[in-house]
């Protein structure tokens, strides 16, 4: 028996990349079906790791407090080298971060079932589940141009097989998301390729309770032996994760499939290698393993992210790497933030479909850099150590130089797109220190009405809506009140009647002083609600770190400027009061005028 329903979007795999998909745009109200193939979710190890950038966008769907308050952070980490009376002895300790902005200045880490689990029941609460066990049989799209330019089309056509009760359906969907890993289905049946190349570095991983003497065992280490390399990452509660380098010598890979033969080499064999690795400190574990695996590092990104933008791929199905920098769960989660709005825009007529175009321009560019620096971070890290008889080898320096350089990479923070209909960086120099293309910078400001401090990131929610921020310069002189009273009425029968008051939330900045400003002295269009006007002014008790905030941006502090934050929290474009035009002529490029 089969049976067949419609759907706007149907996502194929519910690991981390396809739940935030999934979560985003039923927030949103679209019509989301997600199917796995897995009977349960995961239940522990795989992906552990979130970087600060994707704290933030955790926060800005209101997802990052449970996190925190689960998972382990991660401040500082350890690095040890050869000693030279044998053995291992530590050489440095530093900032586990090195990005000066980052919000949350550190990793946190937590098994990737339950980070699963916060998508999962924060779904259930709108009431979307995860349909399993189901896989996909076949995929058809539609050649006809008409359909597949047609927003409201349905032009894939997917059978799901049910594999509890071996029943069939058929699923006609406007846009398909395949999130279904790094032997992806959904990225064969389209027949695009993966690029790159698998290395020679074979690592095992180990999770579990660690008994020992080693005195760094909390913080994330970095260990060059003449053993081979490992890293430490504490997790959860007293759990540690450890990857311990393996040699070719003690396990075999199937020369065919190019796998490690899990039969012949379990994680007692890696934990035996950890110990040789760790001396002369003693390391054992207490009860069992908690989860184990073993991979060689391969780096290889996949042609194209979709087809005619009607399915895409992301995560693991586009993009695999080492996991040493923590990149892959972070990287799958951010293709599908990046892709959740665009989506939604073109689901409810607000944007063109060529609006999707830009995901696969971004996310592919950013998943070849991240491949560029995963390969010299795996270099260094999987490099035999510089010593007195190896002096080739990899220093304390070069490598601590590499973990300092890319920190600003590995840690999301230093993510920037480039140029294109979504982001305009023309008028760059009336914000100088906030790049164009990069996420909005974090800072503290008051609320003009009752100078409580907030946030700036958490008034810039994930909810689908452009942020106009109009930084409206020193509201407390009259002449630069008219100014902002000029650019109001401009916004207000330009981009805001052409496109749609829905479309946008703004906020306004003045860098006026709490004593001598109201919140009502601003045009009602840049005060909506009496909570969307700030001040860039100390706060009553001067502990919050607001003030400063102009400077901070580099924007200046009489004169102002506007700035156009993305649904995704990275800034489109920036302008002057007297270029308002140019923000209409952005929207104007993937958007769609209203009647």
């Amino acid at each position: 028996m089969s049976t067949e329903s419609k759907v706007d979007v149907l996502i194929i795999g519910a690991g981390p990349a396809g739940l935030m998909c999934a979560q985003g745009l039923n927030r949103a109200g679209v019509k989301v079906r997600i199917v796995d193939q897995r009977p349960k979710r995961v239940a522990a190890g795989q992906a552990d790791g979130i970087q600060p950038r994707t704290v933030e966008v955790l926060q800005s769907y209101g997802l990052a407090e449970r996190l925190l308050r689960e998972g382990n952070q991660l401040h500082m980490a350890a690095f040890y080298n050869p000693s030279p009376n044998g053995g291992i002895e530590r050489t440095d300790r530093t900032p586990d971060v090195t990005a000066p902005s980052a919000r949350y200045p550190h990793e946190v880490t937590l098994h990737q079932g339950a980070i699963e689990a916060i998508f999962v029941d924060s779904m259930r609460e709108r009431g979307l589940e995860v349909d399993r066990p189901i896989i996909p049989t076949s995929l058809e799209l539609s050649t006809e141009e008409s359909e597949l330019k047609d927003p409201n089309a349905y032009p894939v056509k997917v059978e799901l097989k049910h594999l509890e009760d071996n029943t069939t359906e058929t699923v006609r969907a406007k846009f398909v998301v395949g999130s279904d890993g790094a032997h992806s289905w959904v990225r064969k049946t389209l027949g695009i390729t993966m690029d790159g190349e698998q290395t020679d570095y074979i690592w095992g991983v180990v999770d579990m309770i660690p008994d020992t003497d080693f005195p760094d065992i909390r913080n994330r280490c970095a260990i060059h032996s003449n053993n081979g390399s490992c890293m430490i990452i504490p997790r959860e509660g007293d759990k540690v994760r450890l990857y311990v380098q393996l040699s070719e010598k003690e396990v075999h890979v199937d020369p065919e499939t190019g796998r490690v033969d899990r039969k012949k080499f379990g994680p007692e064999q890696v934990m035996e290698v950890a110990r040789k690795s760790l001396k002369p400190y003693y390391i054992d574990k207490v009860g069992e393993v908690d989860w184990w695996t073993i991979y060689i590092i391969g780096q290889r990104v996949a042609s194209k992210f979709s087809a005619h933008e009607r399915v895409f791929i992301a995560g693991d199905a586009c993009h695999t790497h080492s996991p040493k920098a923590g990149q892959g769960m972070n990287a799958s989660m951010n293709d599908t933030h990046n892709l959740v709005w665009k989506m939604t825009h073109v689901l409810r007529g607000w944007a063109d479909i060529s609006l999707l175009k830009t995901y696969e321009f971004e996310r592919r560019k950013y998943a070849q850099d991240l491949i560029n620096f995963d390969k010299k971070f795996s270099a260094l890290f999987s490099g035999k150590p510089r010593t007195e008889d190896n002096q080739d080898g990899v220093s304390h320096e070069q490598f601590l130089e590499a973990f300092q350089t890319f920190g600003a990479f590995s840690s999301g923070i230093g993510i920037h797109y480039t140029s294109s209909v979504v982001v305009q960086p023309a008028h760059q120099s009336f914000a100088t220190n906030q790049t164009v293309g990069m996420r909005i910078l974090p800072h503290v400001f008051i609320r003009a009405a009752d100078a409580r401090p907030y946030e700036l990131q958490d008034l810039l929610p994930a909810d689908t809506r452009f942020k106009i921020l109009v930084f409206a310069g020193n509201t407390a002189n009259a002449s630069q009140l008219d100014r902002v009273k000029v650019l109001a009425e401009n916004v207000e029968t330009g981009v805001l009647k052409k496109f749609g008051n829905e479309v946008f939330d703004i906020l306004s900045i003045s860098s006026a002083h709490k004593e001598k400003v109201n919140y009502t002295d601003l045009p009602e269009v840049f005060r909506s609600h009496w909570s969307k006007v700030l001040l860039d002014d100390e706060d009553m008790f001067k502990r919050s770190g607001s003030g400063k905030g102009y400077e901070y941006y580099g924007i200046d502090t009489e004169k102002g400027a506007v700035v156009i934050v993305r649904p995704d929290g990275y800034v489109g474009m920036i302008a002057p009061f007297e270029k308002v035009e140019d923000i209409e002529t952005y929207f104007a490029g993937f958007m769609i005028p209203r009647s």
